[in-house]
């Protein structure tokens, strides 16, 4: 199986396929709204304003898996990001990406993009970035801003 042959349900509650995003170049990132490294939602959708319109998509993934930083419901979570960060792009329900509830989307990610301590996520706002096939083409650490990632975005979308 590929990246678009999984689905996952966005905040508006209905499943959506990864297929919708073919042909675009995607960030996907596990989010928490408790976290030091929160401010990345700015960063964020800094990229996604500039990048959208060339075929940049970004999804996030809120856990809670990491010291209880994100313990609201998914309508509290969804309010949160979009007053404190303006965050307009695709935002999908709560999930485990570590341990036996671990969503399939990161089971196959963590499997094509191990870190440099195995393929467990080790915190909040791991991001993959995942080409127009559908291809994990990075992995980017938790203290990595996503600013850092612009010139590889830019790479990508020439392609």
């Amino acid at each position: 199986m590929g990246f678009y042959d999984y689905s996952a349900v966005k905040m508006d509650g209905k499943e959506h396929s990864m297929d919708e995003y073919k042909g675009k170049v995607a960030i996907v990132v596990n989010t928490a709204s408790k976290c030091g490294f929160t401010p990345q939602f700015k960063d964020l959708e800094e990229l996604y304003e500039k990048y959208k319109d060339e075929g940049l998509v970004i999804l996030g993934f809120p856990c809670n898996q990491f010291a209880g930083q994100d313990p609201g419901n998914n309508d509290e979570i969804n309010s949160f990001c979009q007053l404190n960060y303006g965050v307009s792009f695709d935002m999908y329900e709560k999930v485990d990406v570590n341990g036996n509830n671990t969503h399939p989307i990161y089971k196959y990610l963590k499997n094509e993009a191990k870190g440099t301590l195995g393929s467990n996520i080790k915190w909040n706002f791991t991001k993959f970035l995942v080409d127009q096939e559908g291809h994990v083409v990075e992995r980017y650490a938790p203290t990595v801003n996503p600013a850092k990632m612009e010139e590889k975005i830019k790479e990508l979308l020439k392609k």
